[in-house]
Parts: C-alpha cells; sequence; structure tokens
C-alpha cells in the first residue's frame, strides 16, 4: 500500500491483517475492498464495500460515542478498565482496537472481557473494557468502536500505559483536616467534617465520650461528617481515625451560646483615696468573653461609667475622687454578648490631704497691731478637715517655713494680734486632713494700719479685643467707719517684655476697661483699693493675653451646589506670610494661599450638611479659627440636556431641558452655554467632570446683577470673544424645548448665536429658595455640540488669500500621490518573491501586511500538529462563548467530559530516560513522568549517571517557547537535582 493514509497491520501470530484508513476522504475512499489469502493448497478472497458520510448526511440512527476511552496508567498487576459509551438506533454493539487490531476477549482466560452493565456518572457503559492483572504486553493505544446497522464510528484514541509495580509505602493515619471547634446559638444546626489519610487509608468515626456515634459497620474510609441538629448543649466530640498502623483523635469542641450569668455581689478588698480594689466570682460555668465595671457616685442620678475588656475577677478602679462614697457592680460578656449585671456593692474611697487651698482668704485690721483673718473650706478637702495653718510675715522673701504660724483647730477665722504698725503683712493658709496638709492659699496682704481697704477680692481679667482687656473685681468690705469707705483704685500693669511700670487711678467701680494695648502680649496686673486713709494692699499678680490680630473676618458660605460650596471671606493683610487651611467633612482639608479670598469646595454629596473650618497655621496650637455651616443642595437635576437636530447655518441648536420633580421651591432656572478650550490637534477639552467643579463666581455675579445694568450686561455679553461660561437664559418655569442661539433675550440675558467652528456643552441651573444662603442646584452637561463653520460675514481678501496657500498644499499632496503609486507599483514583483521565499518584508501598505502569521507556539502547534482532539473542537468565537459554555454544561456536564476526555496529543512522545532504572526512583508517581522531546535537561555531573535527569518539561506560554517548567514536588533524593535546576534555568528572572 503506497498511500501515507493507507495501512495494513499483520497479526502478531500471522493469522491475518487489518487495513486502516486514516484519515477517510469522500468521496474517494467510497470503494469495495477485497482480502486475498493465499497458501500452498490454493486461494480464497472476500470483499467488502466500504461507504463514507460526511458529518451533515449521517442518518439518525448513526452510533454516536457518548464517552471514549482516556489516557490510563496503572501499575502492572494492577485491573484497568477503558471506559467507552455509545449510542444510536439501534443501539450499537462496541468492540474493542488495541494498536489498530482487533482485542479479542475469548482466548485469554476471562483476563480481557467486554462489561456490558456499568455506569459511570450516571452514564451507562455497556461496552467497557476490564484487564485484569494487567501486563506489559497489554500497553498500547486503545480505540472503541461502535457498530449498528446504520453504520460503525470510532473513538478518539487512548493509551493505556503499564508501570513496574512498586512497592507500596506504609503511612500511619494522620488527619489533613482536623475537625474544627464551632459556636453556635441554642437549638441551632451544625456539620463537624473530619478527614483523615494514610496508607492504607483509616477508617473514620465519631464518638460522644465513650459513646460511638458512628456504627461499626458503617464506617467510612478517609472522611465522616458528624450532623447535628437542634443543639442545645455544649460537648467535646471525638473523631477517631483508625487503621493497622495505628489509632489517632481529634476533639472538636461544640460551644452552645447564651448570655452569661451575673457574676457574685462585687467585694472590695483593697482602698486608696483615688482607687477601690474588686474582686468576684465569675458565677459562670462557660468562659466568658471579659467582664464590665459599672461604677457612679452614689446618690448620683448619671448614667453608670463603665470599664469594659477586663479579662480576671479582680480589678482596681482608678480616677476616683478622695474620701467620696461610689456604687460598683459587674456584668460579663460573651460572644451574644452582656449579661445581667450583679447586685450593687458600695464603697467609699480613703482620705487625703486636701488637694486644693482655703476659698476666699480674707483679711481686715482691727486695729493698728490687730487683724482679722477669714476663710472658706477648700474646694476639695478629700476627706475631713482637722484644722487650718496660718502663716504671716512682713518679709515675704523668706520661705514660708521661716514665716509665724498659728493653728486653728474648728474655726475658719483667727485673731492675729502684735503686728507692726504700717507695715505690710501676707498672710498665707494652708487646710489639713489626718493624713496631710493641703497647698498653701495665695498672698493675702494687708497693711497694719487702720481705716486702710483691704485687698479687692476675686481679681481677674478677660481680653476683649486684640487691643483691649476687661478688668473686673469685688470691692473689699469696709467696715472701718466713713472714713475707710473706698475712694478710688490704683492699677498697676507693665507688658512682660518690658520692665518700665505704668500705674492708672480711677473712681471707685468693679471693672475697668484698659485699652491701647499691644496684640498677641502678655500683660501683668495688680489692684489696690485707696480711702482717705491712704493706699491698701495690692492684689497679687494676674497675667493676661491679647489676642492675635484677626488674619480673616467675614467667612461666610457664598454658594451652595449639590457637589461643592463656594466659601469667601476677607482678609486684613494684603501680603499674609502663611497660608489658610480650610478642614471639613471626616478629616478632609484643604491648603489655600494667603492672598485668596475664596474657595471652591468640591466632590460633595448633594443635600449633606457640612461644617468648614478656616485656620492659620500662625503658631503650633494651630491658629485662629473661624467656622461656618452649609447644607449642598438637593440633585432636582438628574437628567442632563438632550441635543435635538444639528446646529444650523446661524449658530442656533435645539435642545430637550431635563424635567424637574421637586417640592423645594425654585426661584429661577438659568441655561448656562460653556465654550470648550481648544487644543493643540484641534480637539477641544472640557477641563470638568461636572459643573458644580467650576468656579462659578464670575457666573453667579452675572446671575445676582441688578436689573438695572440689563443693558450694559447685554452689551458686554455681545463684545465677549473669549471662550468663558455665560448665562444664555432665564425663566421661572423650566420649559421643554429651547433653542440654542436664537439672538433673543430670555429674562435679563441675551441668547447669543453659537461661534462657527466651537465647541460646547450646557447645563441648567435652579435657583433654589432653600435656606439664608444662595443654593443651586445643576444638571449634568449636555454631551458636546459643534456650531456650523460658516462665517456669517465673509471677506473676500481673506478668500483671495487663502487660495495662495491651499493651491502650493495641493501640488504637494499630488506629488506625494504619484510617488506612492510607482513604489506601490514596483514592489509588486518583490513582494511575489517575498512570499515565494517565506519572508514576510513587504511595503507597509502591501496586502502581505494582512495576512495573519501566527507566532503564538501553541497556536503554531494547533495549525502544524492537528489532532482528532482539536479538529472536533475548533476555537470558538468570543461571541458564542457564553452559549458554547451553557451546551457544554447540559446533562449535569456531560459534553464537558467528553471534551476533557477526548484531550490526546495525537503523537507517540517517548519518555525513555523516566524508564531508566537509574531514573526510575526519582519519580514520585508511577504515572507522572517526564516526556523526552520537552523534558529539562541538567547539566551533567561527571561520573554519575542519570544525573542530567529531573522529573520536570518545560510549558510554552502566551507567544513565548518554555515560559514555564511543570515539575514534581522534590523528593529527598532529588532535592539537590531540583535546585540545581531552579539555579540553572534562571527561574528568579
Amino acid at each position: 500500500v503506497s498511500n501515507q493514509r493507507f495501512e495494513v497491520i499483520e497479526f502478531d501470530d500471522g493469522s491475518g491483517s487489518v487495513l486502516r484508513i486514516q484519515p477517510l476522504r469522500t468521496p474517494r475512499d467510497e470503494a469495495i475492498y477485497e482480502c486475498h489469502a493465499s497458501n500452498s493448497a490454493g486461494e480464497i478472497t472476500a470483499s467488502t464495500r466500504l461507504t463514507v458520510l460526511r458529518e451533515d448526511q449521517l442518518p439518525p440512527g448513526f452510533p454516536t460515542i457518548d464517552m471514549g476511552p482516556q489516557l490510563k496508567v496503572v501499575e502492572r498487576s494492577r485491573t484497568a478498565t477503558m471506559l467507552c459509551a455509545a449510542s444510536g438506533n439501534p443501539d450499537p454493539e462496541i468492540t474493542w482496537f488495541k494498536d489498530f487490531l482487533p482485542v479479542n476477549t475469548s482466548n485469554n482466560n476471562g483476563r480481557i472481557k467486554q462489561l456490558r452493565s456499568e455506569s459511570f456518572g450516571g452514564t451507562p457503559i455497556r461496552g467497557a473494557l476490564q484487564i485484569e492483572m494487567s501486563e506489559e504486553t497489554d500497553q498500547g493505544k486503545y480505540e472503541c468502536v461502535a457498530t449498528n446497522s446504520d453504520g460503525t464510528r470510532y473513538s478518539t484514541p487512548a493509551n493505556l500505559y503499564v508501570r513496574e509495580l512498586r512497592e507500596v509505602r506504609r503511612v500511619p493515619p494522620r488527619f489533613s483536616i482536623p475537625p474544627a471547634d464551632s459556636e453556635i446559638m441554642p437549638g441551632g444546626n451544625v456539620n463537624i467534617t473530619c478527614v483523615a489519610v494514610g496508607s492504607p487509608m483509616p477508617y473514620v468515626k465519631w464518638m460522644l465520650g465513650a459513646e460511638d456515634l458512628t456504627p461499626e459497620d458503617d464506617m467510612p474510609i478517609g472522611r465522616n461528617v458528624l450532623e447535628l441538629t437542634d443543639v442545645r448543649q455544649s460537648n467535646n466530640y471525638t473523631c477517631v481515625a483508625m487503621s493497622t498502623l495505628g489509632v489517632i483523635e481529634a476533639v472538636a469542641q461544640i460551644t452552645v451560646k447564651a448570655l452569661p450569668k451575673a457574676p457574685g455581689i462585687p467585694v472590695v478588698t483593697e482602698r486608696t483615696a483615688t482607687s477601690i480594689t474588686l474582686t468576684w466570682d465569675s458565677g459562670n460555668p462557660e468562659p466568658v468573653s471579659y467582664y464590665i465595671i459599672q461604677h457612679r457616685q452614689k446618690g448620683s442620678e448619671d448614667p453608670y461609667k463603665e470599664i469594659d475588656g477586663i479579662a480576671t475577677t479582680r480589678y482596681s478602679v482608678g480616677g476616683l475622687s478622695p474620701y467620696s462614697h461610689y456604687d460598683f457592680r459587674v456584668a460579663a460578656v460573651n460572644s451574644i454578648g452582656q449579661g445581667p449585671s450583679s447586685e450593687v456593692v458600695e464603697a467609699r474611697t480613703a482620705e487625703q490631704a486636701p488637694s486644693s487651698p482655703p476659698r476666699q482668704v480674707i483679711g481686715r485690721m482691727l486695729s493698728a497691731t490687730t487683724a482679722m483673718i477669714h476663710w472658706d473650706e477648700p474646694e476639695e478637702p478629700n476627706g475631713q478637715v482637722v484644722g487650718y495653718r496660718v502663716y504671716y510675715t512682713s518679709d515675704n522673701t523668706l520661705p514660708v517655713n521661716q514665716w509665724d504660724k498659728q493653728m486653728v483647730r474648728s474655726a475658719n477665722f483667727i485673731t492675729i494680734q502684735d503686728l507692726t504698725p504700717n507695715k505690710t503683712y501676707y498672710i498665707r493658709v494652708l487646710a489639713f486632713t489626718s493624713v496631710g496638709d493641703g497647698p498653701l492659699s495665695q498672698d493675702l496682704q494687708i497693711i497694719a494700719k487702720t481705716g486702710v481697704p483691704s485687698q479687692p477680692l476675686d481679681f481677674k481679667g478677660e481680653a476683649k479685643s486684640e487691643t483691649s482687656i476687661l478688668l473686673s473685681w469685688m470691692a473689699p468690705s469696709t467696715q472701718g467707719g466713713p472714713d475707710s469707705q473706698i475712694t478710688g483704685y490704683e492699677l498697676v500693669y507693665r507688658r512682660i517684655d518690658d520692665t518700665e511700670e505704668r500705674k492708672v487711678s480711677f473712681e471707685p467701680t468693679t471693672s475697668y476697661l484698659l485699652k491701647n494695648l499691644k496684640p498677641f502680649s502678655t500683660y501683668t496686673f495688680q489692684l489696690a483699693a485707696k480711702s482717705k486713709n491712704g493706699i491698701g494692699a495690692y492684689t497679687n499678680e494676674v497675667s493676661i493675653d491679647t489676642p492675635q490680630t484677626l488674619f480673616a473676618t467675614n467667612f461666610r458660605v457664598k454658594a451652595a451646589m449639590k457637589n461643592s460650596v463656594l466659601l469667601s471671606w476677607e482678609i486684613r493683610d494684603k501680603n499674609p506670610a502663611q497660608p489658610f487651611t480650610i478642614l471639613y467633612g471626616k478629616g478632609q482639608s484643604v491648603e489655600v494661599d494667603g492672598k485668596q479670598t475664596q474657595k471652591l469646595i468640591t466632590g460633595l454629596d448633594p443635600d449633606t450638611q457640612y461644617s468648614f473650618l478656616l485656620t492659620n497655621r500662625a503658631n503650633s496650637a494651630g491658629g485662629l479659627q473661624h467656622r461656618v455651616t452649609a447644607v449642598t443642595a438637593p440633585d432636582i437635576l438628574k437628567t442632563k440636556p438632550v441635543i435635538v437636530g444639528k446646529t444650523n447655518a446661524d449658530g442656533m441648536v435645539t435642545v430637550q431641558l431635563p424635567t424637574v420633580q421637586t417640592a423645594a421651591k425654585v426661584r429661577g432656572y438659568y441655561v448656562v452655554v460653556v465654550p470648550l478650550k481648544k487644543q493643540r490637534g484641534g480637539k477641544f477639552l472640557n477641563p470638568w467632570n461636572e459643573p458644580d467643579q467650576m468656579n462659578l463666581d464670575e457666573l453667579l455675579k452675572e446671575i445676582n446683577r441688578t436689573s438695572v445694568s440689563r443693558a450694559l450686561r447685554i452689551r458686554r455679553q455681545a463684545s465677549q470673544s473669549d471662550p468663558r461660561a455665560y448665562v444664555t437664559a432665564h425663566f421661572k418655569t423650566l420649559p421643554l424645548e429651547f433653542t440654542l442661539g436664537d439672538g433673543r433675550n430670555y429674562g435679563d440675558f441675551r441668547n447669543r448665536p453659537l461661534l462657527g467652528g466651537q465647541e460646547y456643552v450646557f447645563f441648567v441651573l435652579a435657583l433654589l429658595d432653600l435656606s439664608e444662603n444662595t443654593m443651586y442646584s445643576t444638571s449634568p452637561y449636555s454631551d458636546p455640540v459643534t456650531s456650523s463653520d460658516v462665517d456669517p460675514q465673509p471677506i473676500i481678501d481673506e478668500e483671495e488669500g487663502l487660495l495662495w496657500v491651499v493651491g502650493p498644499v495641493l501640488a504637494v499632496i499630488f506629488i506625494v500621490c504619484i510617488v506612492i503609486a510607482i513604489l506601490l507599483f514596483k514592489s509588486k514583483p518583490d513582494r511575489k518573491r517575498a512570499e515565494a521565499e517565506g519572508r514576510k518584508g513587504s511595503f507597509p501598505c502591501s496586502k502581505a501586511m494582512s495576512s495573519h502569521h501566527p507566532t503564538d507556539p501553541v497556536e503554531l502547534r494547533r495549525i502544524n500538529f492537528q489532532t482528532p482532539g482539536m479538529a472536533s473542537h475548533p476555537p470558538v468565537p468570543i461571541s458564542e462563548l457564553a452559549d458554547h459554555i451553557e451546551r457544554l454544561k447540559a446533562n449535569d456536564n456531560l459534553k464537558f467530559s467528553q471534551e476533557y476526555e477526548s484531550v490526546d496529543p495525537g503523537q507517540q512522545f517517548t519518555w525513555e530516560n523516566s524508564n531508566l532504572e537509574v531514573n526510575k526512583p526519582k519519580n514520585r508517581y508511577a504515572n507522572v513522568i517526564a516526556y523526552d522531546h520537552s523534558r529539562v535537561i541538567l547539566s551533567s555531573i561527571e561520573g554519575v549517571p542519570g544525573s542530567d535527569y529531573n522529573n520536570a518539561n518545560y510549558i510554552d506560554g502566551y507567544r513565548r517557547q518554555n515560559a514555564y517548567i511543570a515539575t514534581q514536588g522534590p523528593l529527598p533524593e532529588t532535592f539537590g537535582d531540583f535546585w540545581r535546576m531552579v539555579w540553572e534555568q534562571h527561574t528568579a528572572n
């Protein structure tokens, strides 16, 4: 047989042969074929007719291979089953071929047999071939053939490989998926999965304590799922895996969730002046997540303060007030929530020395040598005040412990005698408890002279502006007769940076406004009262700061849109050194140049309240601040204007305006036209995504300008030639349609024609009457519209000048076209010769460039090495991919399975290197080998046979050959080979 498609295969015993025709051609191969047999005794012939049908000619009952055999690798002496399922009408008979020869199932003592009633994945298998005690002679290419009265169909061939029987590994059982703990609600359901592996595979069962939950005669192998329903009680469930090599266990804790119970009554174990230490019993058999301590002062109506996250049953509550009564209670928390609180326990903190001095220390002279001093209890006594100590001296440069002192136990006043007349005395008082002394009061100054006023009381002040401070006080008591009546006050003050003191005297009063001070400065003040008998003692020094000069004033919301707010302010310093910062939203901020007086804040949400904080950064404390609040406009114009038709020669275009659906009060609607800026290359660009991102300041001025200047505005609009946004119409009620550029006046605005060749977008702006601030809502931009490029007033001189430009340009274009035509004509012979020589080079515009030259190695293999699987499964167009997948998924993914099983390389790749005795131990599995043609070849080690072998193959990538390496996980004996491959192949790159 000379034809490559025809092949005669002889039987091994010489008893016959098979004529194989592949692939079939119609009608070329349709003929009568004769088989001739002869020997010395004579000759005999037999003939048959072969009819070849195309797919579209097949009768309805023609056999179909629903499931063909697939590649299989078995170890010698194991059973191999080659599956085959076929359908047709009538049901076809199935026969098998091995290496193109029919398989004889009658003369092998039943070792090879054809199964008649098996099933696989729900598909009936009536012709599976089963080979028991497989031998190396069983290795080969198998085909399933289905035949009925309508015809015969061959399956895609599948290889069966028989490997040497390797020693079975024996591995003790281990859990690959141990059971997991779970928490469930009372009455809930849960499934616990337990998976164990080993060799041999272990049996798996569940136990609850000593009770078996899995029947002994129904223990699954490898995997067991325990299904629990209506669980009311927490338990530990044990998964047991057992094989001949051992028994292992794993425990899953199933916890039923419930709110924790109330802990026991807290017990006070320690107390200090500022803390109480509590202990308590958990009161819960189940573990809790943490505890919460609640406390408040006894008798208070305020809510309890809480301390959470307490992990133990002992805790010290700090931050309490000394010598105070508190109520405490404890609650437990678990994953469900917080349980009820315990009963309340009352506790009092310990005493402490007073933390504040006596209040309202005042004094007056009873005589020239006797003074009475009076005070009130400290604001924070921190316990029971046992007494007071009064220190006094006429020399305040001495330390306090060298002053004279007297003690008072049960009163809040004292009389000091034997003072030196006309001297100034300094008096300080402290309170003490059984724990210790409190702080001393400030100096009280008193002059040992009758008729002289004592110190003014509660002397204080506050800045009223950058240059003024308001001082206030309480007048001292006057109990010395008419001569001791206050006739005025004397104020002594100085700037802290100066040494010069200044004095001011004024009539009796209880406040005084001091002006003409320096901004951003600190001043000290002392005040004394005067009478006819002289001036009294000065108060202690009081320090007061004047504020910094305001950096900005009149911070306000100029306009609010749906996605932006325009803020404005006034600045005093025309050359400020520091920029401003505006804080808003959730921690958002924007920096503004110090010379600007307004800022548009964008990216806001519609109908949302925002607070804006304007601050400078003049000092470390963050500078001065101004705050305003604004609400963005609601989104009442959700759709964009739609262009109806094209612009005409007069620069007019009709647009359909958006519909408005709102109950809000709208003062008016404005149609705004935005000319787009022309870029290099002639394209137009809109720098904003939405109208709210525009700085609409000039536009707002245009809208808010009074109607008195209507004529002036119309003249200015007519004279504008720069591409700036402008208002073209104003409506009280928005019409359905509007013609842009008709030249008429709408409201106080002229609807001027659109300029020829200019591109525009436009939008509708609604003025709302919803707040004290100006509020606008904008529609989205319309699609761009270009006015007809026609000059309404053509000029003859310009046209004549244009001819001098257009003429030469047309001449140059004509010459270039002639040159290109010559090149195209001359390139034809070259192009034909290039195609004959298999080259791709050509003139860029030639047809050769349009031909497809694939470079992807996978695509090249599909073209050059077509297999039956590739032919029966051609590429799927993207547009049909979804439908194709649905067809494959039908009938429980049947066609997916068939397509997978039809994968066959169609070539007999060898793996001789994998089968070498020196390399067999390097293969982890018998059926995972490295093909010789694509295996990764290592550098050989001298004197070590097989050192160039590692179980690894190259894989092609997209338009890249040998892009990847597929390899087995390294064995202990191949660990070095694995890393040699990593370094030699430069896998890091």
